[in-house]
C-alpha cells in the first residue's frame, strides 16, 4: 500500500507562509524554506513593535502635556501631582489631545488645578 501524505494540508501551510512573504525581495518571497524563516523573524518584530508603539505614544503625550503646561508656568510633574491631589482622573492621551486641539479648555483645567 502506498504511503499516504496529506498534500492538501502541506500545500495550504506553504501557501499561507508564501502569502505572508508577499512583497519581500528575491528568494524571500518565493522559496518556502527562506520565506518561512523571514516570516517568523518578521512576526517577532511585529510583536516587539506593538510594545514599542505604546512606549512611544506615551512619551509623545507626555512631551505635549509638558509643553502646554510650561506655557502656564508649571512643570509636567507638578501638573500631574496637582491633578492627582484634586482627584481628576484624565489619562495622558486625553490630556495631550486637549492640549493640542482645545488649548482654551486645557488652560481652564490648569487654572482649576492651580
Amino acid at each position: 500500500m502506498p504511503r499516504s501524505v496529506n498534500a492538501v494540508a502541506s500545500r495550504a501551510r506553504r501557501k499561507r507562509i508564501l502569502k505572508q512573504a508577499k512583497g519581500f525581495y528575491g528568494k524571500r518571497k518565493n522559496v518556502y524554506t527562506v520565506a518561512k524563516n523571514v516570516v517568523e523573524k518578521g512576526m517577532t518584530y511585529s510583536y516587539v513593535g506593538r510594545k514599542l508603539k505604546k512606549r512611544e505614544y506615551r512619551a509623545l503625550w507626555i512631551a505635549r502635556i509638558n509643553a502646554a503646561v510650561r506655557a502656564e508656568g508649571l512643570t509636567y510633574s507638578q501638573f500631574i501631582n496637582l491633578l492627582n491631589q484634586k482627584g481628576i482622573t484624565l489619562d495622558r492621551k486625553v490630556l495631550a489631545d486637549l492640549a493640542m486641539n482645545n488649548p482654551e479648555s486645557f488652560k481652564a483645567l490648569v487654572a482649576q488645578v492651580k
